[in-house]
C-alpha cells in the first residue's frame, strides 16, 4: 500500500486546524519512511478514514506524536482492524496476558506494559475523537486497560517477589496475597483518556513470609511490593508511563502506612474515617489481587460508608468539601475547569453521591460504584426534581467529552479549558463545533443547569423548603433555647405565641439543654440540637390555633432525646422545614404517632413526601413495593430482610394515621389499608419461612401425587377487615398433606421429617419471625389461641382435622369466629376448599332458641370479664366502646347470630366476612329491616372511629357515658329483640 493512501482529507477543516494537520502529514511522512512497505497490500480502510484522520490529528497532538515517533503502531492498528472495533471486555488483559509470557525481568514487565499503552491509547483516543467509540466505550475501555495493566503487574511482580523473599502467610500458614482498591473514576468504571489511577493497598493478616532465606514481616513484604507495583506503573522512562498514580486516599493520607491489613484498615475507619472517606469509598471496587477476599473486606467497611438510617449529614459534609474546592478554584484560578469549577463534572458527583450517602444503606441498589445506574435509579424513584435527571445526564456527557477533549489533545491530566483561541477551537471542533462560540455557549448553559441543581439539592437556601434546604428561625428563638432571654422575656415569648404552659415549656427546654446527655455530646451533634430546638419552638409558634403547644412540645423532645446521638435525624428536620412542619401536625394531634416516631426515628424519612405521607398506596400498590424492596437484600440475609419488612410495617401505618388526621382517609378506609398492610407482610413472611424449611428439610412430601398446601386463616379484626392501630393478629395455621409421608430431605445434608412436623415448624418459623422483638421493634403480636381445640390444640390443623372439629367438637363462639375467618395467605386450590368447608359449617340449621341462649350465655360472660361493672357506673364513668351494654360486640355477635340462623336460606350472607357488608347483605335479602341495618352500621362506625381516635391518643377504648347514648340505647333495643325475644321471622 502507498504512503499516499493514508493521506488525510483536510477539505472539511476550518484553515488554523487544516494548517496543523498539514504539518503534521509532513512529520509524519518523514517518520514513517520503509515502515509503510510493512502494511499488508490487502489492507482496506474504511472510505471515511482520510477525514477521520484529519479530524484526529487536529484536535490531538499525542495521536500525531505517538504516530510520528512509532509509525509502526499506527500500521499494526489498520492491519488487525482493531482501530475499527470495540473489544471485547478481557480483550486487555488477554493481550498482556500473552505478551507477558515470556518476560522474565522487571525491565521487560515495564517495557511490555507501555508498548501496551502506547498503542491502546492510540486506540482509544482516535475512536474517541472520531466517534466511533461513544463516552461510555471509552470510560470502560481506559478502565478496563488499566485493570488489567494493574492486574498482570501485581501478580507478575507477586511471584517474583515470593522466589526472592517467600511467600507472605497469615499466623497459620495461609498463604496472603495483596488486594489492590482502585477508587475514583477507576473504580467507578469512568476512567478518562489521561487520568491517574487511585489506588489503595491492604492485605488479609499479619505474619511473616516462609521459604524464604529470612522471613519478613507481611507487612514489609507487601509494602515492597506495593512499591515495586507504584514503580512499574507510574515511572517514567523511554517508553513513557502506564498511569500515573494516586495513594493519598490511603488511610492517614500521605503520612500512612503504604499498606494496611484488614483488621487495622477497619479499626481505622470506625474510629477515624472522615466523611470525604466515605464519598471516596462510594467508588470503591477490588481491581487486583486477591480478588475474593478483597471484595469480603469491602463489605465489611459498607456500614462505614453507608449508614443503616437515612443519613442526611451527607449535605453538611458535602457543603464543606465543595467550599474547600471552591477554595481551591479561586485560588488557583480554576474556574474555567470543567471538573471543578462551577457547574462542572464534580457537582454531578456530588449530587448523585450525596443520595447515595443519604439512601444507600437502606436501598442497597444505590450502592453503586458507577454513576450513570445510580442517576438513571433517582429519576426512576422520583427522588430528584422534575427535569433534573435529564439535565444532569446530558450535561454529564457533555462535560465527560470535553474533559476528553481537553486531555486528549496533549495526553495531560487536566480538565481546564485551553487559554489560547487555538487551543479552544481545537475542543470545540472535536466536540462537533465548527466555531468556538456556540460550543462555549452550550458548555455555559449545561453548566448553568448543573449549578442551578447543585443548590438547590445540596446548598443551603434561606427561602427554600424541600430537601437540602434550610430556614433561619428567629434570634429570639435561638436566645430562648440557648438561655440568653431572661426568664420574664422567655415566658413572654412564649406566651405571646400561643403556649398556655409557658413554664412548663421552659422547664422542660431546660431539663434537656442540662441533662448529662447534652452535656456529653460531640460538637457536632451539640451544633445541630442548637440550631433545631429552635425551629421546633418557632415551628410550634407558627403552627394552628388549636394546637396545645406546651404538650405538643412534651410528646416531640422524647424523640429529640432519642436521637440527639445519631444527629443525621436532627439534621434531617433541619435541612427539610416541611418534614418538621409535619412533625408537629402529627405529634400535636397523636401522642400515639409521637412514640412510634421516638421508638422508629428512621420513619421521619415519611414526613419528607406530603404526598406519600398522606396518600397511602392500595393493596397492589403495597405487595408491589414491598416485593421491590426485598429483592434488593439477599435472601439469605434474614435480619436485614426483617428489617426491611419492619420498617415497611411501621412506615405505612404511619401513612395511615396520618392520613387519618389529615382527613384524607375515612374509618373504612383506615381499617382496610392496615388489614392490607398485615396481608402484604403476612405473604412475605410466610414465603421467607417457606424457604427457610425447604432448605433445612426439602419440600413436604406429596400425597397422591399432589402438592401439599398450607393457608394462613384471620380471624378477629384481620378476618373481618377491621384491624386498628396495634392490634394482634389472630391466626390459624392449616395444612392438606399426608401425615405419613416426609419431606425430600436426606440431600445435601438435609434431615427429613413427616409432612405435620414439616408443617408445625413451618407455621413457629412463621411466629417466631412475625413477634422476634428486635431493635426496631416486631412485626405484630400473634394471638393461636381460636386454632381447634385452643391452647391445647395442635399448632397447625389438617384440613380433614380442622372439618372434623367444627362439625363435631366446635362450641358455638367457635363458629361465631368461623364467621369472620378468611384465608389472607396460601395456595389457591387449598384455599377453594376451605372456603367450601367454611360455607358447609356456617350453613347448618340451627336451633334457633338454643343458638340464641349460647350467643346470650357467651356475651354475658364477656361482659362480666371484661365490660365496666355496674357498681362502677356513675356520671364520671366511662363507655367501654368495645365490651359494655349496647357497644362493638353486641353488633358483632348480633351479625354473627344472623349468620349462623340464617345462612342455611341465605349463603350470599357468607361471601363476606366484615360486619359492614353482612349487614347490607342482611338488609338486601329481607333479613333484617333497611333502618336497623343502616343503625347498626352507623353505630358501629361511629364506636370503631371513636376507638381509632382514642388509639392515636394513647388512650383506652372508652369515652365518657354522656357520649352515644343512642346508639347505645338502639343497640340494646336492637338486641333484645334479636338475641332475646323468642325467634321470629326475620325482618
Amino acid at each position: 500500500m502507498d504512503l499516499n493512501a493514508l493521506q488525510p482529507d483536510c477539505s472539511g477543516l476550518p484553515e488554523e486546524l487544516r494548517a496543523l494537520v498539514e504539518q503534521a502529514w509532513g512529520r509524519f511522512s518523514e517518520a514513517a519512511g520503509d515502515c509503510v512497505t510493512h502494511l499488508d497490500a490487502e489492507c482496506t480502510l474504511p472510505e471515511a478514514f482520510a477525514s477521520e484522520l484529519a479530524r484526529v490529528w487536529a484536535g490531538s497532538d499525542f495521536v500525531v506524536d505517538t504516530c510520528c515517533r512509532d509509525p509502526a503502531c499506527l500500521f499494526d492498528l489498520l492491519i488487525s482492524g482493531d482501530l475499527f472495533r470495540a473489544y471485547e471486555p478481557d480483550e486487555y488483559a488477554r493481550r498482556i496476558g500473552a505478551l507477558l509470557d515470556d518476560v522474565d525481568d522487571d525491565a521487560g514487565l515495564r517495557g511490555v506494559l507501555r508498548r501496551v499503552r502506547r498503542r491502546e491509547m492510540l486506540r482509544i483516543v482516535w475512536r474517541d475523537f472520531s466517534r466511533r467509540a461513544d463516552f461510555f466505550e471509552t470510560v470502560y475501555g481506559m478502565s478496563g486497560l488499566a485493570d488489567a495493566a494493574i492486574q498482570h503487574a501485581e501478580s507478575w511482580l507477586y511471584r517474583a517477589a515470593c522466589e526472592r523473599w517467600g511467600t507472605p502467610c497469615s499466623v497459620d500458614g495461609t498463604p496472603q496475597r495483596l488486594v489492590v482498591l482502585g477508587l475514583g473514576k477507576l473504580g467507578a468504571w469512568e476512567l478518562n483518556v489521561s487520568s491517574d489511577v487511585d489506588l489503595m493497598f491492604f492485605y488479609p493478616e499479619p505474619g511473616e513470609t516462609r521459604g524464604g532465606r529470612r522471613a519478613l514481616a507481611n507487612h514489609e513484604f507487601f509494602g515492597r511490593l506495593g512499591q515495586e507495583l507504584i514503580g512499574a506503573l507510574n515511572q517514567q522512562d523511554a517508553d513513557g508511563f502506564v498511569f500515573r498514580v494516586d495513594m493519598r486516599l490511603r488511610p492517614y493520607g500521605q503520612s500512612g502506612a503504604l499498606v494496611m491489613h484488614f483488621d487495622a484498615a477497619e479499626e481505622y475507619y470506625q474510629d477515624h474515617g472522615r466523611d470525604w472517606e466515605r464519598y471516596a469509598m462510594i467508588k470503591a471496587r477490588v481491581v487486583a489481587g486477591d480478588l475474593e477476599r478483597g471484595r469480603a473486606f469491602l463489605a465489611g467497611l459498607r456500614p462505614f460508608v453507608y449508614r443503616k438510617y437515612l443519613d442526611y449529614s451527607a449535605f453538611d459534609s458535602l457543603r464543606v468539601m465543595k467550599d474547600l474546592i471552591n477554595q481551591e478554584v479561586r485560588r488557583k484560578g480554576l474556574q474555567a475547569d470543567v471538573k471543578l469549577g462551577r457547574g462542572g463534572i464534580r457537582e454531578v458527583e456530588f449530587i448523585v453521591q450525596s443520595f447515595q450517602l443519604i439512601r444507600g444503606g437502606r436501598d442497597t441498589r444505590l450502592q453503586d460504584t458507577r454513576l450513570w445506574p445510580v442517576l438513571e435509579l433517582l429519576e426512576a424513584e422520583e427522588l430528584l426534581p422534575a427535569g433534573a435527571a435529564g439535565d444532569l445526564r446530558e450535561a454529564y456527557l457533555f462535560l465527560r467529552n470535553t474533559e476528553h477533549a481537553i486531555q486528549g489533545m496533549a495526553d495531560r491530566q487536566t480538565q481546564a479549558l485551553p487559554r489560547d483561541e487555538l487551543g479552544i477551537r481545537r475542543v470545540a471542533w472535536i466536540m462537533g463545533y465548527s466555531e468556538p462560540d456556540p460550543f462555549l455557549a452550550d458548555l455555559e448553559a449545561h453548566r448553568g443547569r448543573v449549578n442551578l441543581h447543585f443548590e438547590r439539592i445540596i446548598d443551603i437556601d434561606m427561602d427554600a423548603t424541600g430537601p437540602g434546604s434550610r430556614r433561619r428561625p428567629a434570634e429570639s428563638w435561638t436566645g430562648l433555647w440557648m438561655g440568653t432571654l431572661t426568664g420574664g422575656e422567655a415566658t413572654r415569648l412564649l406566651e405571646k405565641h400561643g403556649f398556655a404552659e409557658p413554664e412548663a415549656a421552659l422547664e422542660s427546654l431546660r431539663e434537656l439543654r442540662s441533662e448529662d446527655l447534652t452535656q456529653r455530646l460531640q460538637a457536632v451533634s451539640l451544633q445541630r440540637l442548637d440550631e433545631s430546638l429552635p425551629l421546633l419552638l418557632e415551628t410550634l409558634a407558627n403552627a394552628a390555633p388549636e394546637v396545645d403547644r406546651t404538650r405538643t412540645l412534651g410528646r416531640i423532645l422524647p424523640l429529640v432525646r432519642g436521637v440527639v446521638r445519631r444527629s443525621a435525624y436532627l439534621l434531617l428536620l433541619i435541612e427539610n422545614p416541611g418534614a418538621m412542619d409535619h412533625l408537629v401536625r402529627l405529634c400535636a394531634a397523636s401522642p400515639w404517632i409521637a412514640a412510634e416516631l421516638a421508638d422508629t426515628p428512621s420513619l421521619l424519612d415519611e414526613l419528607l413526601n406530603a404526598e406519600t405521607l398522606y396518600s397511602p398506596p392500595d393493596r397492589e400498590e403495597l405487595q408491589e413495593e414491598l416485593g421491590q424492596q426485598l429483592l434488593r437484600i439477599p435472601q439469605d440475609d434474614i435480619e436485614q430482610q426483617m428489617e426491611c419488612l419492619r420498617y415497611f410495617k411501621d412506615a405505612h401505618v404511619l401513612r395511615v394515621a396520618a392520613s387519618e388526621i389529615a382527613g384524607t382517609l375515612p374509618l373504612m378506609k383506615v381499617s382496610d389499608y392496615l388489614t392490607f398492610i398485615a396481608e402484604v407482610v403476612l405473604q412475605h413472611v410466610l414465603e421467607l419461612a417457606w424457604q427457610y424449611l425447604i432448605e433445612k428439610h426439602g419440600r413436604p412430601g406429596t400425597s397422591g401425587g399432589e402438592a401439599p398446601d398450607f393457608l394462613i386463616l384471620a380471624y378477629g379484626k384481620l378476618g373481618g377487615i377491621e384491624l386498628g392501630y396495634g392490634s394482634d393478629l389472630d391466626l390459624v395455621f392449616i395444612h392438606d398433606a399426608d401425615h405419613q409421608a416426609v419431606s425430600e430431605g436426606d440431600r445435601d445434608g438435609r434431615r427429613q421429617i413427616d409432612n405435620a412436623t414439616y408443617f408445625t415448624r413451618l407455621a413457629q418459623r412463621l411466629i417466631h419471625l412475625l413477634g422476634t422483638r428486635t431493635a426496631s421493634g416486631i412485626l405484630y403480636e400473634v394471638d393461636v389461641r381460636l386454632r381447634p381445640s385452643g391452647a391445647s390444640g395442635l399448632l397447625v390443623s389438617s384440613l380433614k382435622g380442622f372439618e372434623e372439629y367444627q362439625l363435631d367438637s366446635a362450641w358455638t363462639w367457635e363458629h361465631q369466629a368461623l364467621v369472620r375467618a378468611r384465608v389472607v395467605a396460601g395456595g389457591r386450590a387449598l384455599t377453594e376448599r376451605f372456603e367450601a368447608l367454611r360455607a358447609r359449617i356456617l350453613s347448618r340449621e340451627r336451633d334457633l332458641e338454643r343458638l340464641q341462649a349460647q350467643v346470650r350465655e357467651m356475651r354475658g360472660k364477656m361482659r362480666e370479664a371484661l365490660g365496666t361493672r355496674a357498681g362502677q357506673i356513675s356520671a364520671d364513668a366511662m363507655f367501654d366502646l368495645k365490651q359494655d351494654e349496647g357497644a362493638i360486640v353486641d353488633i358483632e355477635f348480633m351479625v354473627q347470630y344472623a349468620v349462623l340462623a340464617w345462612s342455611h336460606a341465605c349463603p350470599e350472607l357468607l361471601r363476606y366476612t366484615d360486619n359492614i357488608r353482612i349487614l347490607e347483605n342482611l338488609a338486601a335479602a329481607g333479613l333484617l329491616a333497611p333502618e336497623d341495618a343502616e343503625l347498626l352500621t352507623e353505630a358501629y362506625k361511629a364506636y370503631r372511629s371513636a376507638a381509632h381516635r382514642q388509639a392515636l391518643q394513647n388512650a383506652p377504648a372508652s369515652v365518657s357515658v354522656e357520649e352515644f347514648q343512642e346508639y347505645r340505647a338502639a343497640v340494646s333495643r336492637l338486641w333484645r329483640r334479636l338475641i332475646e325475644e323468642p325467634p321470629c321471622a326475620p325482618g
